[in-house]
Formats: structure tokens, sequence, C-alpha cells
């Protein structure tokens, strides 16, 4: 009996200590837990003026037409797409990696200007072979790809922004982007997160993104979830100027204005 009575003690502190980390680990989210992330980070308003604070708040510069992330598995927070939608209102050529639900692509569609234009890529249906993961790539991140992808309709179908929006289908290894290239506004990479994608994915985005323009990263999490994504860019901030919002699991990157393009504002 004794030896049972004390495993049973065993398993209830095991318990109450992972409860414990777990809540640490929600508490300081997105704030560089338990060691300083490598991304420096900024708030909103220092990466762009239109996030500053009055006395009310955020200004009315930042009303925005939305609809809450509760209950969408895989989105962003709320917080996260009040900043995508923001930023859409100025935007009018988008790319979006992962389209999944397609509650994100309909938030850009909404608002940004009535001429705006969002692409949006995901796999189809039956594309789930075209999927090209590399040696390096965490299974959990491939997983959690295939499972988001290959949606059988979006939140956006037969919608009034719909005429907005151009869906692509397959694989964003083989997705060619030269056609948009150095023409986006505004280019969101919530693809799928395993390493290898990742890379090329930002690879993409940067080489689309228009002088002026933005490319923000969702998932920058730590080095516990998802493996992909912070490793990736942490590699791509040794060369290129990315800031992490505070608040938030989003890295941002600003394509300075002139003709260099994205290596005038790498690092020297």
């Amino acid at each position: 009996m004794v030896p049972w009575i004390i495993a049973g003690l065993g398993v209830g502190v095991a318990a109450a200590a992972t409860a414990r980390v777990a809540r640490l680990v929600a508490k300081h989210e997105h704030r560089g837990w338990p060691v300083e992330w490598p991304i420096r980070r900024v708030s909103p308003e220092g990466f762009d003026p239109i996030f500053r604070l009055t006395s009310f708040g955020p200004s009315l510069e930042t009303v925005v037409r939305y609809s809450s992330s509760m209950g969408v598995h895989g989105g962003t927070s709320d917080r996260e797409a009040w900043i995508l939608a923001v930023l859409a209102t100025r935007a009018r050529i988008m790319f979006e990696f992962g389209t999944c639900t397609g509650k994100t692509t309909h938030l850009l569609a909404m608002n940004s200007p009535a001429d705006a234009i969002v692409h949006t890529l995901t796999l189809a249906q039956g594309q789930e072979g075209q999927y090209a993961g590399g040696a390096g790539d965490d299974g959990h991140d491939t997983r959690a790809a295939l499972r988001e992808s290959s949606a059988a309709g979006f939140v956006y179908s037969n919608t009034p922004e719909e005429s907005k929006i151009r869906q692509h289908y397959g694989d964003s290894k083989a997705f060619d982007q030269t056609s948009l290239a150095g023409k986006c506004d505004l280019v969101f990479v919530d693809g799928s997160h395993a390493y290898s994608y990742v890379v090329s994915d930002s690879r993409k985005a940067l080489e689309m993104v228009a002088p002026g323009g933005m490319v923000l990263w969702h998932d920058y999490r730590g080095f516990y979830k998802p493996r992909g994504v912070y490793k990736a860019l942490n590699e791509l901030a040794k060369d290129v100027e990315l800031v992490h919002l505070k608040g938030t699991s989003l890295i941002a990157y600003r394509r300075q204005e002139g003709p260099t393009g994205v290596s005038s504002s790498a690092r020297e």
C-alpha cells in the first residue's frame, strides 16, 4: 500500500510542476522567456507610427472591420489580427503564404482599399503529395502544415470581399513569385512552419515586397514551439533587420524605399 501511495504522490507532484511550467510559459509567451530571444522586441508603434497610443488608447486611424479569433485553431490572436487589419488599410497588393481557413485572408480583404488584391496560397485537396519537406524539418511542424492545408472551403467564400481575393493552389516551394517581384505592399508568411518552408517562403516574401512595403511572419514563440519558425527567423535576422512586435508572435520587416531593396535595410 505504501509504495502505491508514494507513487501517487509522485505523480501528483509531477503533474503540479508540469501545470506550473505551462502557466509560466503562457504568462511569458511572446516576451522572450526563459532566455532573451535573439530578435529585438519593439512596440507596434516602434514599427509603424499608426499604432501610437493617445490618451484614449489607439487612434481612430486604427479602427477596422473585425471578427474575433476565438475558437479558430491555429489562427492569429485578436491583437495580431488587429495589427494585420490596420496594415491592410494602406495596402493594395498583398500576398499570404498559408490560407488555412481563409479567416486572415478575409480580414485583409475587408480592410483594404476598394481596388486592392489579396493573393493567398495553400495546398488544394488531393495535393498533399506535393508537399516537399526538408531533411531537417520537425515532424510536428510537418504534420501541422498538412492538417491545416487542403480546406474544402474558406471563411471568405461567398462574401462581397471574395472578388478581391486570388486563391492560388500548390506547394509554396514550387510557387513562381516572379510576376509579383517588388510589387507587394504587405506579405504575410504563415504557411508551413517546418524549417525548410520558412526559409523558402521568407526568401520569396523578401523578393515580392515592394519598396516601403512590409513582411510579417506569424508564430515566433521561442525555441519550444514551433521550432522551424524560431530557427529560420533567427538565422534570417543576422542579415535582415527584423523586429519582434511586443505582445504578439509577429516578426516584422519593412523594406526601405530605394533601388537597393532588401539589402538597403540589411545589417552591415
